[in-house]
């Protein structure tokens, strides 16, 4: 027996659900897809006229330009190793300080803290994020930085045989010198992990406030303990958010300028001392140099500003991928 399709009726096609646009809805969308055009076009052309004036000096440098230590412009040497090395320690001790912080109180905030008080948390990592970097780089200065000497002192007591934690002091002096230990990269990293504190915490909120219901649900019902069930459910989902807020924060600590400029001495020394006074970060460096910059330095400073610019770009877009796809693939354990 066979059958025969029958001729598809009008009313049963599926209809697109759409309607009319008024004129306000026309003009918000038409102004934000300009707003979004514009923010593209001006981020391309700071791209574009940092590589244009970049190229020359990269060009006339070549690799050098990556692996000298000197930066003399005025006598055609220029090299960023020592400051990469600053800017790469400086923001490694941030992240380091800040991820555990960070993921704690985002862990708190979602799962532990009652609805009152999670909303006066929330108010209070959102206001540390508004604080500017001149009140960072104050209390760094003037309450922090002075309270860490002894931390730093002991850490080089007893632990100076690593190179990290190592100073090179006068043998015969008599007595410690706290000024050895002041303007560090030690200092200067976890004075920038305050500001990276609110940032990575609240993208952490976010992706484990998305955490399912159900599986919650399902943990406890199976006898889990609370952080029996975060361990098996809200990490697992929260693994991309986890990745990604803390390279977030690690783009934001690369590029930090006022706070690592008030909270350092400048030295062009390649060393992994961080506890020893002396070190410099790219963006310091630019606005040190800057409003006295001849046009060789000008030139270099540039060329320093575009390798910065590209760092921070490639950091920002792998966070912001990872991000974006949400859960991270990983099963949960349930």
């Amino acid at each position: 027996m066979s059958t025969v399709p029958l001729p598809a009726v009008d009313g049963d096609r599926p209809r697109p659900l759409a309607s009319a646009r008024s004129l306000p809805d026309r003009i918000f969308r038409g102004g934000s897809r300009g707003v979004a055009v514009l923010v593209t076009v001006i981020f391309g052309a700071i791209g574009f006229f940092l590589a244009l004036q970049a190229v020359p000096t990269l060009e006339h440098y070549g690799w050098a330009f990556f692996t000298e230590n000197d930066w003399l412009p005025e006598r055609d040497t220029v090299g960023m190793s020592a400051v990469l090395l600053g800017t790469l320690l400086v923001s490694l001790i941030a992240i380091f300080t800040a991820f555990p912080l960070a993921l704690s109180c985002a862990l708190y905030i979602t799962e532990y803290a009652t609805p009152g008080l999670r909303k006066s948390l929330v108010a209070m990592v959102d206001l540390m994020a508004a604080v500017p970097s001149i009140i960072y780089g104050l209390w760094g200065v003037f309450l922090f930085g002075p309270r860490l000497i002894p931390v730093a002192h002991w850490l080089h007591q007893n632990l100076g045989f690593i190179p990290f934690f190592e100073v090179r002091t006068d043998p015969d002096a008599p007595v410690w010198a706290q000024s050895q230990y002041t303007q560090s990269a030690f200092t200067a990293g976890l004075v920038v992990a305050m500001m990276v504190i609110p940032i990575a915490s609240a993208v952490m909120q976010d992706v484990f406030a998305q955490a399912p219901v159900g599986e919650r649900e399902a943990a406890l019902a199976l006898g889990a303990t609370r952080w029996g069930m975060i361990r098996t459910v809200v990490l697992p989902f929260g693994r991309g958010g986890i990745v990604g807020g803390t390279m977030l924060g690690l783009g934001r600590a690369l590029g930090e300028t006022v706070a690592v400029l008030m909270t350092i001495s400048f030295a062009f020394d390649l060393k992994v001392r961080v506890l020893e006074n002396g070190t410099i970060t790219v963006s310091s460096l630019i606005a040190n140099r800057f409003g006295e910059a001849t046009s060789a330095q000008l030139a270099a400073l540039l060329a320093a500003g575009f390798v910065l610019f590209v760092i921070t770009v490639v950091v920002n877009t792998i966070a912001a991928v990872i991000v974006s796809r949400g859960r991270s693939g990983a099963a949960t354990e349930i």
